[in-house]
């Protein structure tokens, strides 16, 4: 059975081309382009990982979001994929235990990087 994704993103290009290239490698996604969306979501399915943006709605849109689901979901693997420091200058990291603690993700990713190496990083999250 394949896993399942949970991608949101508020840019539809990013989430329709990022949708695509899963499919390919044979996951299947839900995708939600906002906070509000993905929230309904998770009420009635538990993704087996999740790729978040960091700014939608509001700038933490992402860091509420995966606050949310890793407390309903406390095994399910989060992926933050952001191009807010390209944007702002600002860059976040998942090194320290603090970090790691206040972000809720498992993994940070800087937007741009390629589906192959999406795909490595998610098979490694879900141990495949």
């Amino acid at each position: 059975m394949a896993k399942k994704i949970l991608l949101v993103d508020d840019d539809p290009d990013f989430l329709y081309q990022t949708k695509l290239q899963l499919e390919k490698f044979g996951f299947e996604v839900i995708s939600a382009d906002s906070q509000l969306e993905a929230e309904e979501i998770l009420l009635k399915v538990k993704p087996d990982l999740a790729i978040l943006d960091l700014m939608m709605e509001s700038e933490d849109s992402g860091f509420i979001l995966s606050y949310k689901l890793r407390h309903k979901y406390p095994d399910v693997p989060i992926i933050i994929a952001t191009a807010v420091s390209a944007e702002t200058g600002i860059f976040f990291g998942l090194e320290s235990d603090e970090e790691k603690k206040w972000i809720n993700a498992d993994l940070y990713l800087e937007k741009g990087i390629t589906a192959e190496q999406l795909n490595k990083e998610i098979s490694k999250l879900l141990k495949l």
